[in-house]
């Protein structure tokens, strides 16, 4: 069991890349987890991680043993689980984050059927719309929408979201509305800008069953979801956007949907975390739970 606590403590290192972070993770001292390390490395007779005053990365040795570790790791929580009690309360730590335009009160409401069915583990959402690192910033799994980057990160999808296309009343009543997509040429858009680069969010709609991209020339550019609903509120433009994110201000007509007979395709969502392998229970307990719940969530309000 030493043996094993001590992999643990490795894996957790690797991962996290500090001393001070796996012994909050693990609940326990610095000097623990420090000792656990040098015996490890002591009875290996191998160097295991490089420790700078501002680092600790995996020499080559110790990137080979991570690997083997995590497999046993993995392969001890599969065994044990055979045995486990079914009615076992969950408990610990989870951290999710979902991209602002999901961060809606059907989705944050569902959260609470999370809670009250695990009250043990304690809930931290963060809502962000920017490309995380989940190991250095101690995120368990994220929520995010459309295509997956190449990454090392594992992905599930959980689900679709509809987009609309749609303007204000005072934007309908200054400019007019398309009613082709000829006419788009003549009218201004909110443009949605992402990462660094800046990069503009394509307009797709749907042509004949084949997805045609348009590009608009912009009445506003905004980085942020919740700006960029706001802005298309604000007659700043046209707005492409996820429905459930604007499904409230389109029942109560401070939006419309103009170009209905070229909607676009719905949009992946789909879940992300570091590893099929080692997942806390609490973690992958949230991810098939998600997996259930979010279909249902992200079609609701899609209209017809």
């Amino acid at each position: 069991m030493e043996l094993l606590r001590s992999m643990e403590v490795f894996a957790k290192l690797a991962d996290l890349g500090s001393f001070t972070k796996v012994a909050e993770a693990l609940s326990l001292g610095r000097p623990q987890v420090t000792h656990a390390i040098q015996d490890l490395e002591a009875s290996l007779g191998i160097r295991l991680f490089h420790r700078t005053t501002r680092r600790v990365r995996l020499t080559a040795e110790g990137e080979a043993f991570y690997q083997r570790v995590v497999e046993i790791l993995s392969s001890v929580s599969e065994a044990t689980s055979l045995f486990a009690n079914p009615g076992q309360k969950l408990s610990g730590r989870l951290r999710i984050d979902l991209p602002v335009a999901l961060a809606q009160p059907a989705v944050i409401g569902s959260l609470r059927q999370f809670n009250r069915a695990h009250p043990g583990v304690s809930l931290n959402l963060g809502v962000s719309d920017r490309r995380l690192d989940l190991v250095a910033e101690g995120v368990d799994c994220v929520v995010r929408i459309g295509d997956l980057p190449d990454s090392s990160l594992v992905g599930r999808r959980i689900g679709s979201v509809a987009m609309v296309t749609c303007a204000a009343p005072s934007y309908a009543d200054e400019f007019g509305l398309p009613d082709t997509l000829d006419d788009l040429s003549q009218h201004r858009a909110v443009n949605y800008v992402s990462g660094a680069a800046r990069q503009i969010m394509e307009w797709r709609f749907q042509v004949g069953g084949i997805e045609r991209s348009v590009q608009l020339r912009s009445g506003l550019l905004v980085n942020d979801s919740a700006a960029f609903v706001e802005a298309g509120l604000a007659g700043f433009g046209l707005l492409q956007a996820l429905r459930i994110s604007v499904a409230s201000h389109l029942a109560c007509g401070a939006l419309v949907e103009v170009l209905h007979e070229h909607r676009p395709s719905p949009r992946p969502v789909s879940i992300l975390y570091p590893s099929k392998t080692h997942l806390a229970p609490q973690v992958r307990a949230f991810i098939d739970w998600a997996s259930e719940q979010f279909p249902a969530l992200l079609t609701a309000g899609s209209g017809p």
